[in-house]
């Protein structure tokens, strides 16, 4: 029973190990976010993603800094890659108990006199976010 208990405990440590030191490859996340139709800032959810897209009246590159500093004013977030005068940025964003990581990217392009942002965020492992991804693009649309 003991050995089987260690093994136990020894699988779940690995696996706690494998969600936290697995390498995010920018090539697989940092891509462009899918097109969505709701350009009045509305957050679409799905089974462990969401969309959203708006339109706001700042230049591509400074309405992408004023997100990328909330971005990263979010605890547990990180830049993966990209920046403002790219047009497009990819966070990673890991849960507070396992480490598990999301990621979410952003891309700003003209618009007419403004920008139209489009984000996308979606989980790395498992089926469902629980609402998460949905709720921190709302956070962070709430916020620019």
């Amino acid at each position: 029973m003991g050995m089987l208990l260690g093994l136990l405990a020894l699988l779940v440590v690995g696996f706690g190990l494998y969600v936290r030191l697995a390498p995010s490859d920018p090539a697989r996340w940092h891509v462009a976010p899918p097109p969505v139709d709701q350009p009045d800032c509305g957050v679409a959810a799905g089974e462990g993603d969401a969309r959203a897209a708006c339109r706001l009246a700042l230049p591509p590159a400074e309405a992408l800094a004023k997100l990328d500093a909330i971005a990263t004013a979010t605890p547990r977030t990180t830049r993966l890659a990209g920046s403002p005068e790219e047009g497009r940025i990819t966070w990673i964003t890991r849960s507070a108990l396992w480490g598990f990581p999301d990621y979410t990217t952003a891309e700003a392009a003209p618009d007419g006199i403004g920008t139209r942002l489009t984000l996308h965020a979606r989980l790395r492992f498992g089926q469902s976010d629980m609402g998460v991804n949905a709720a921190r693009l709302q956070d962070w649309l709430s916020r620019l």
